[in-house]
């Protein structure tokens, strides 16, 4: 059967391997916003974290859409939900100091361009207050949708559709080349983990700027979306460096 246009396009960068994870959300009726907006645009996994059962109002607001309901999968925290992912995708509303908050148009570019088998998760916070600054730490790129005005925020459902359309509506490019698949998003936080600590160790990191130089090392590791080959390397640099700091009695 020939598919339509825009089922082509979704297929071609594999909607399947895309998560769309909401972490706390207060309003269950948004909740089944949300899965009418991923039935719409052909995507299935719903992934809800600091939820433990969905209430009537979900299933009200979720028409025809509520097999994604059904098989939603509920986490007690953010890691949980995506340590098996490759690459976290964040929506935020807000401007932050700490993190690189990318345009939308380039956070869809990068999502179009990245590996065929990489799993992905999209995040989204709560209604009320956004996602926390260790959710974001937690992601590979930070992005915001475009407002004509200043209005605090699209509503979550609103969000996640505008987000799963523009995706829905993409094409991927050709390529012959093979891709090496990010690790983890569990092997990444680990990796960065260790070279926190190996910093602060060095004295590099210390009690007045452990903070701002963490999430700026959480943000920098995070968008280059750490291969295996990338966290390996990694890590045999900062132990050499420790290594020759110690023999040197620094």
């Amino acid at each position: 059967m020939r598919l339509p246009h825009g089922e082509r396009d979704q297929d071609a960068i594999g909607r399947k391997r895309f998560a769309v994870i909401l972490s706390r959300p207060k309003n269950h009726e948004n909740i089944g916003f949300v899965a009418r907006a991923m039935k719409n645009t052909g995507f299935d996994d719903l992934r809800l974290i600091g939820v433990d059962a969905l209430r009537p109002e979900a299933f009200r607001t979720a028409v025809h859409s509520e097999t994604i309901l059904k098989k939603a999968s509920y986490f007690p925290d953010l890691a949980a939900a995506t340590g098996a992912l490759h690459l976290v995708f964040a929506a935020t509303a807000r401007v932050r100091n700490t993190f690189a908050v990318h345009p939308f148009a380039e956070a869809v570019e990068t999502l179009r361009t990245s590996p065929r088998g990489a799993r992905i998760g999209l995040l989204f916070g709560n209604e009320r207050t956004g996602l926390m600054s260790e959710e974001l730490g937690a992601a590979n790129y930070v992005f915001s949708l475009p407002q004509a005005t200043r209005q605090p925020s699209y509503n979550l459902a609103s969000a996640v559709l505008l987000t799963l359309f523009a995706l829905f509506s993409l094409q991927r490019p050709a390529s012959a080349e093979p891709e090496a698949l990010p690790a983890t998003r569990a092997a990444q936080d680990e990796c960065i983990r260790v070279v926190l600590m190996k910093l602060e160790r060095s004295g590099f990191i210390h009690g007045e700027n452990r903070a701002h130089v963490s999430e700026m090392v959480r943000g920098l590791f995070g968008r280059l979306a750490l291969t295996d080959k990338d966290r390996k390397f990694l890590m045999a640099v900062f132990n050499q460096s420790v290594e020759r700091e110690r023999k040197q009695g620094r």
